[in-house]
């Protein structure tokens, strides 16, 4: 495997040529790319004529003693956590292209981005369990011991449970908290979770993906091998039912997380392997800033 000081140096020259881009084309706000919404929670207190019925507390409300709003306070310093798919499905792609590959090298770039900001970075690495946990904290030091750990991480477990995953972090997180989840999504039963993470906090799905998962080639009769389940599947790879298939449900997979994001305000961003994602998420950054200043 690639030695550290090369991983360090090409994630640095990455979050150089990013910061750069942000600078020119934000006016060097690139501050508020960490900040979330800049306010959190604070107390309740009694509505009043004028006040945004958006803020209206319901859950208080229902007690029957009158109409109460959410109160806020400005954020001194932000939590970001990243909820880093390991699992084997990210297996896919090319050498040292792989899916995984991508996701660390995006998870690296992203924690020094948010540690150079002054925000405070952590890390969760999942499979169908917890394989690795760093709790957030500030300092360089404290980022290259993340992407030392998530390079040199070898998952226990091959399986993916998103949804386990996702429920691991709303434990964690207590206060609100910026949620960069980093993962190819090829799971189910996670749409509830995802929900109620973007309820309290502010989401960014990063959705990984490789050709190889749309373009088989057609050689006929073959052994599929699913890494995750262990089990060896035969199939006609050259029948045109099986291709279109496999494009219509990578498809619609792709839509609808596209639309579960949209509907629960998640910043959503979409990367193939094969293409330079340095470009993606100054986009990404792009569309964070102007949602934060016109909040």
């Amino acid at each position: 495997m690639t030695n550290m000081r090369e991983i360090l140096k090409k994630l640095h020259n990455f979050e150089i040529r990013i910061r750069k881009a942000i600078n020119t084309r934000m006016q060097g706000d690139f501050h508020s790319v960490f900040k979330g919404s800049g306010l959190e929670f604070d107390d309740v207190r009694p509505y009043q004529y004028g006040d945004d019925v958006r803020a209206i507390d319901w859950n208080v409300s229902a007690k029957g003693h009158g109409t109460y709003i959410k109160t806020f306070k400005e954020e001194k310093e932000q939590n970001v956590l990243f909820l880093l798919d390991v699992s084997a499905s990210q297996e896919i792609g090319k050498a040292g292209r792989q899916k995984l590959d991508i996701a660390r090298e995006i998870c690296g770039v992203l924690v020094l981005s948010a540690l150079k900001e002054g925000s405070q970075a952590g890390v969760l690495c999942f499979s169908n369990q917890r394989e690795k946990f760093i709790k957030p904290a500030k300092g360089l030091a404290h980022g290259y011991n993340i992407i030392y750990s998530i390079f040199k991480l070898e998952p226990k477990s091959l399986k993916t449970d998103l949804k386990k995953g996702i429920n691991l972090i709303r434990q964690i997180a207590k206060k609100k908290h910026v949620v960069i989840i980093i993962s190819d999504f090829i799971d189910e039963d996670f749409d509830d979770s995802l929900k109620m993470l973007a309820r309290k906090h502010d989401v960014v799905a990063i959705h990984l993906m490789d050709d190889r998962e749309t373009q088989l080639p057609g050689l006929g009769i073959l052994p599929l091998y699913d890494k995750e389940s262990g089990k060896t599947l035969w199939v006609n790879t050259s029948g045109k039912d099986f291709q279109n298939k496999i494009k219509d449900n990578f498809s619609h997979k792709s839509t609808y997380l596209q639309e579960l994001a949209k509907k629960h305000q998640i910043n959503y961003l979409k990367i193939n392997t094969s293409e330079d994602y340095v470009p993606a998420l100054i986009k990404l950054f792009r569309i964070r800033n102007k949602s934060r200043k016109s909040a």
